[in-house]
């Protein structure tokens, strides 16, 4: 049984929507610590402006994702951005790698 059209595209607006709700969503919080950690002031102002970026930043990822050419990209897009993220943030946290 294939997919109409219709199917089609409705599956893939569903799929960057769920990569817009929790790619996007994982990409911010991970960016909001990595921020955090690297900023040159006190640690409870880098958090607070930290947290004040990451709506401009969940924004833009939403938007980004309904802007590349497939669901597909944006999925790979956040995950290679939320692996690398995840790498830097492990490496600079106080205890060292996890």
């Amino acid at each position: 049984m294939t997919l109409s059209d219709d199917a089609r595209y409705r599956w893939q607006v569903l799929f960057r929507v769920l990569a817009a709700i929790f790619g996007g969503y994982l990409f911010t919080s991970l960016l909001t610590v990595f921020l955090a950690l690297v900023w040159p002031m006190p640690k409870a102002e880098a958090v607070v402006a930290a947290s004040l970026l990451s709506f401009a930043v969940y924004t833009a990822a939403i938007v980004w994702v309904f802007s590349v050419r497939s669901a597909t990209r944006a999925w790979v897009g956040l995950a290679l951005s939320c692996a690398a993220l995840a790498l830097m943030n492990a490496a600079m946290l106080p205890g060292g790698w996890l």
